[in-house]
């Protein structure tokens, strides 16, 4: 059997892209990632109109990406902040290979605007495709096997 003669629609990527797949919905999370957390410093971060940013922040809680937080400054009142849970925190790796595609094919002159790196050696970071055995994964050296989740197309 070939990927066509499968359903598409019980493939992993279209479920995570029904949760995750619009464009604030991925900058948020790579705000979050970098600690914004506050709604306001959120929004006006990322210039996003507030009812947006509430349709995806909710979506994100929803799926249990994200969590709410409360917090209150002294003489104000209860209020909020979003925090990525461990489903969220799995983006990471998401995020960096986003980034590290649109470093190599759309920087600019000047070359990217951050790295990630590691804290501990200040090494760089990078998203990379290694096998459940430890192997370094190249292009080519992949294919699909179905799983139990799978089903044919009708």
């Amino acid at each position: 059997m070939e990927w066509k003669d499968y359903d598409s629609a019980t493939c992993s990527i279209a479920r995570t892209l029904e949760v995750v797949g619009d464009r604030w919905t991925v900058l948020v999370l790579r705000d979050l990632a970098n600690g914004v957390r506050r709604f306001d410093d959120l929004a006006s971060h990322l210039g996003v109109a507030r009812d947006v940013l509430t349709r995806r922040l909710n979506v994100l809680v929803d799926h249990d990406v994200v969590e709410k937080v409360p917090y209150r400054e002294q003489g104000s009142r209860t209020r909020y902040e979003y925090r990525l849970t461990a489903a969220g925190q799995d983006l990471r790796s998401v995020l960096l290979a986003f980034r590290e595609w649109g470093d190599q094919h759309l920087s600019g002159p000047e070359g990217p605007p951050m790295a990630t790196v590691h804290a501990d050696c200040g090494g760089k970071v990078h998203a990379q495709l290694v096998c459940e055995r430890g192997h370094t994964v190249e292009r080519g050296e992949t294919r699909l096997v179905p799983q139990p989740g799978a089903r044919l197309s009708a």
